[in-house]
């Protein structure tokens, strides 16, 4: 039987700092049926190594689905149909977005606004992981500045709708908001 509560997790942090893992532990513990919502591309070597090894956390007890881009459509597909689903990460799929829209800012911003929206009215358990980006130094090019500022946006717009946020540090997790609207 499907989980009739509708809950959003936000697990945010550095790179390495644990947030995959803390999601899947999460994710794990509510048990029943599991999706796992990939925004990764194999596009070399090491990134095949990270997926394989994101596989092989996982165990064959969740559906894969691989998306770069729709993640917002795939969601809307899939509401309701698992207890949880875990969606990583989105600061992948922002690069994504970038790649197939650089000059197209406004279309990269629409997609994020829809996500938030699709996300808030998703039925069922839905974690979502991404980047905290804008805490180190400012990048020196254009683009990785776009890019930071397009993934700080995305986090804001997810956190809004976000039940609970919780930002990872060396492995800590660190709830940052609990029920909607209530904050430290």
């Amino acid at each position: 039987m499907l989980q009739k509560k509708s809950k959003i997790i936000f697990i945010i942090g550095g790179a390495r700092s644990g947030k995959s893992q803390y999601a899947l532990t999460l994710a794990t513990s509510w048990g029943g049926r599991k999706a796992y919502l990939a925004t990764a591309q194999p596009l070399d070597q090491e990134m095949l190594q990270r997926i394989e090894k994101h596989r092989q956390m996982r165990g064959e007890d969740w559906t894969a689905i691989e998306e770069p881009l729709a993640i917002r459509q795939v969601l809307k597909e899939i509401s309701g149909l698992y207890d949880v689903v875990l969606l990583d990460c989105i600061t992948l799929w922002i690069s994504n977005l970038l790649t197939n829209h650089e000059e197209k800012q406004s279309v990269i911003i629409n997609e994020i606004e829809n996500l938030a929206q699709s996300a808030g009215k998703f039925k069922g358990r839905l974690i979502i992981v991404s980047n905290e980006v804008g805490m180190g130094i400012i990048p020196e090019n254009e683009l990785a500045r776009l890019f930071r500022d397009l993934a700080g946006y995305a986090n804001q717009k997810i956190a809004e709708v976000a039940d609970e946020v919780i930002m990872m540090v060396s492995g800590i997790p660190l709830k940052l908001k609990w029920s909607r609207g209530n904050n430290i």
